[in-house]
């Protein structure tokens, strides 16, 4: 699944974030976008700082922008670093007309370097190699080293773990949609994390992609996306004891019919805290360039407004709960085709949000399909003035229509500072 535009997890905000927010857009301390895709979160060794490597993305270029870094010491607040790996005008793998997907990077003892390893490819995914690059120091720059095929296979969404209780590192990959391929491996790294070494496990035939692990004291559990391209769909769990197996059958992890909150997985995270280790999911809400679906909000013609908001005079998150009436129809399975609009998927609806009747500042929110009578949430930072405040919602003009979607319920939190 080719990822775009935000990931679930971690936080926005602003010089000084205070809440992590699922689902929101999030800023660094410049005030910029966060643009880092589809990537994976590194602790830092030697400070303890997170570090998070994700896609760069760039308006009119879907692919080959390089690899971005923010830090960060709380997963709220975030600093832009620069370009880890930057692409090389004319380079045969790393050049802006190719494939950067996924990068994770892991700290080598023996090397004393920063490894950073990703699925690397062409333009028409016909490569499958995974690209390998280092550093002396974590947020780079990166240089390229090499791509190639893992142990003569091939090699798509890209995925890293490291044992915390032996401090292996492994390798893992779906190996494409070719009737040879529709396995996810995990295959163990070198001591050096710069070559893989042998297959620890092959999901055989089950056809997903996006892996990650979260290891917890007694177990494995291995969380895997189906393969539906923007589509979302319902990520689904191994379990084992072992690395080597014996790995249980699937199950999904998400509450059913909300398609992991309409995420896609892509890394995980274990925080050991004073009080408790808390296990986090790293997921990509992705989004389409137009095309929405049908909804009782059309246009600015038809709108609700929610007064009496109490304001603090700084920007404030707001999430507005919905739900999608449509029941676009899709599943789980490649082949699976929405059921509406005649056969045409869409992803999204799209509502304007005014707050004091102030348009000429119009806020957009995404809504992502649901299924029927299952609520979901966006959130939105809003700057809404001390005292009372409304919130006006309508429908904006989404690529197909004006429509938005049912809404629930608006919560208002406190301001972050």
């Amino acid at each position: 699944m080719r990822t775009s535009l935000v990931s679930l997890l971690l936080a926005a905000g602003a010089a000084h974030a205070k809440y992590i927010v699922p689902g929101g857009r999030w800023h660094d301390t410049d005030g910029n976008l966060i643009n880092a895709h589809a990537g994976g979160v590194t602790v830092d060794p030697e400070t303890g700082k997170f570090f998070w490597f994700g896609e760069y993305k760039i308006e009119g270029q879907e692919e080959g922008g390089g690899v971005t870094v923010y830090s960060s010491e709380d997963l709220a607040t975030w600093t832009y670093e620069g370009l880890a790996l930057e692409p090389i005008e004319g380079h045969p793998y790393i050049s802006t007309e190719h494939i950067i997907q996924r990068p994770k990077v892991a700290y080598s003892e023996s090397a004393d370097q920063y490894h950073m390893w990703w699925h690397a490819d062409n333009s028409s995914y016909g490569w499958l190699l995974q690209g390998f690059a280092t550093a002396d120091t974590i947020a780079g720059p990166y240089t390229f080293v090499n791509a190639t095929a893992p142990l003569g296979n091939w090699s798509q969404d890209f995925g890293m773990f490291t044992d915390y209780k032996d401090g292996k590192t492994y390798s893992l990959y779906s190996n494409g949609d070719r009737k040879e391929g529709r396995d996810v491996y995990l295959t163990s790294f070198n001591d050096e994390i710069s070559e893989l070494d042998e297959v620890i496990h092959r999901w055989d035939k089950f056809d997903l992609e996006a892996p990650t692990i979260i290891q917890t004291e007694k177990s494995y559990y291995a969380l895997m996306s189906h393969k539906t391209g923007y589509r979302p769909n319902n990520v689904v769990a191994f379990r084992a004891d072992s690395l080597a197996g014996p790995w249980s059958q699937p199950w999904i992890v998400a509450p059913l019919n909300t398609r992991t909150y309409n995420s896609q997985s892509g890394f995980s995270l274990r925080i050991v805290g004073e009080k408790k280790t808390t296990y986090l999911y790293l997921g990509d809400q992705n989004f389409a360039s137009n095309g929405v679906i049908v909804t009782g909000i059309y246009g600015n013609d038809s709108t609700v407004t929610f007064e009496g908001i109490e304001g603090t005079g700084k920007d404030q998150w707001v999430s507005f709960y919905y739900q999608n009436t449509d029941d676009m129809g899709f599943g789980d399975q490649p082949g699976g085709s929405p059921d509406r609009i005649g056969g045409k998927w869409q992803l999204r609806r799209v509502s304007s949000v005014v707050v004091n009747g102030d348009t000429e500042n119009v806020q957009t929110l995404y809504q992502r399909d649901t299924h029927k009578g299952i609520i979901l949430s966006t959130p939105l930072l809003l700057p809404l003035k001390e005292g009372q405040n409304t919130i006006t919602v309508g429908g904006l003009d989404n690529g197909f229509d004006f429509k938005g979607a049912d809404l629930d319920k608006i919560i208002v939190y406190p301001a972050e500072e």
